[in-house]
């Protein structure tokens, strides 16, 4: 029996190296002073039509919605992204009252009914961080920085930052208008759906993929024309801080984010790598100041991100796979010497090495091989002699260096393993 199309398990040595990555990641989220949010995967589906809005690919098309079997919610939908919940979360645990300035970030799966891809799944999981109470130009400079120091610390080369104003409420229509306008004229140009999106959200058809639509759409006024002062000033202060602390961003003047809550600062994160092809983009971010109080809470300003882990994978996060390899392979090659094997595991375990055990119902040339193809660096070895002396016979398999009887297994744990690993530097 298969999986679901667009669902993929996970296993080794890939889950490994994903487990690895995330790790490195958060770390370096928490260095700036964010603190985990774990997220529920269900949540009222009128939180993404009222967030993400009614108009938008993800709403119309791709969330897995469906009725509540006791009726007590009319719409339950599987997370497709993770700001519209942490912004829920955030207004239920009392919003700027209680977190005035709160710094959360959150990995996991997301849901999306869209055609499955190479690193696009219906099932794909992202890394994401919100910060609140703060709407100042360095905050956005300081969340973009972040963005970066995320992707070096995962290994990732030849990332690149776009970013672009996509102005306020006061700004912000006058362009809509002017866009409109503009696109009116070549309506029999375009798409069906961004025919559709002209009559609804005229900002959407700059986010179409379609290569028609995209040529003609690169002759669109630009937002960044008809910026309001407030935002032009703003947006201007946050190129300057990136320009002497930051790093290298690419101003992108038709960049729009595909959720509408998106205002003023918007980017995009690609990176150039053959696995990822014309669709680079890993993620994006920006700031959205009027989506807490659109969900209820007091008026808050808000700025992140999210990254897809799948698209970071393929774009070479987490490539090393050294750390899969147990350290240590115990092969008992008696009946009598697997409690022994048992016991000295945990010891191990409890001092910090990775360790299998085999089983005295295989061979010991068998149990050696078994230990050469995982990739275990010593085999320690438990025979009728071993127990009888109380010192097992030890071999480095990477350098073939035999030792017998160099540890004691009465000894403690942390002594237990450090005789086995000094064994491996001479």
């Amino acid at each position: 029996m298969e999986t679901i199309k667009g669902f993929h398990d996970v296993l080794p040595p890939q889950s490994g190296r994903r487990e690895r990555f995330t790790r490195q990641a958060c770390a370096v989220l928490e260095t700036y002073g964010f603190s985990r949010i774990d997220l529920p995967l269900l949540e009222k589906g009128e939180l993404f039509v009222r967030s993400v809005g009614a108009t938008t690919d993800i709403v119309e098309k791709e969330m897995y919605s469906f009725a509540d079997r006791d009726k007590e919610h009319t719409l339950l939908a599987l997370r497709p992204e993770g700001t519209a919940s942490v912004v829920r979360a955030f207004v239920d645990a009392g919003g700027a009252r209680r977190l005035p300035e709160a710094r959360l970030y959150y990995t996991g799966p997301m849901f999306r009914r869209e055609r499955p891809q190479k690193g696009r799944l219906r099932q794909f999981h992202q890394i994401g961080a919100e910060a609140f109470g703060r709407d100042d130009p360095s905050a956005d400079a300081e969340i973009i920085c972040l963005v970066d120091d995320v992707c070096r610390a995962v290994g990732l080369t030849g990332v690149r930052i776009r970013i672009n104003s996509l102005g306020d409420a006061a700004c912000r229509p006058g362009y809509r208008a002017r866009l409109a306008e503009w696109a009116g004229g070549r309506v029999d140009d375009l798409c069906g759906d961004c025919r559709a999106r002209l009559q609804r959200n005229p900002l959407r058809i700059l986010d179409c993929k379609n290569e028609k639509c995209v040529a003609i759409t690169a002759e669109a006024p630009m937002m960044v024309d008809h910026l309001c002062e407030p935002c032009r000033v703003h947006y201007q202060r946050v190129l300057s801080l990136l320009s002497t602390t930051g790093p290298v961003v690419e101003q992108a003047p038709r960049l729009v984010r595909g959720l509408d809550y998106y205002c003023r600062t918007a980017f995009e994160i690609t990176v150039d790598h053959p696995q990822l092809g014309a669709q680079n983009a890993i993620g994006g971010g920006g700031r959205y100041d009027g989506l807490v109080a659109t969900l209820g809470g007091t008026d808050t300003a808000g700025i992140g991100f999210a990254l897809g882990i799948e698209r970071m994978e393929l774009a070479g996060a987490g490539t090393a796979d050294d750390d899969d390899r147990p350290e240590i392979v115990i092969i008992p090659i008696s009946a009598e010497a697997e409690d022994a094997a048992l016991g000295l595991a945990r010891k191990l375990r409890i001092a910090g090495a990775v360790v299998l055990v085999g089983s005295a119902e295989r061979k010991l040339k068998a149990q050696m091989k078994r230990a050469d193809r995982v990739g275990a660096q010593y085999a320690v070895i438990l025979g009728p002699d071993e127990l009888a002396t109380g010192r097992p016979a030890l071999r480095d398999m990477i350098h073939k260096v035999d030792s017998d009887g160099c540890f004691d297994l009465e000894s403690d744990a942390v002594a237990i393993l450090e005789r086995i690993r000094k064994v491996g530097t001479h």
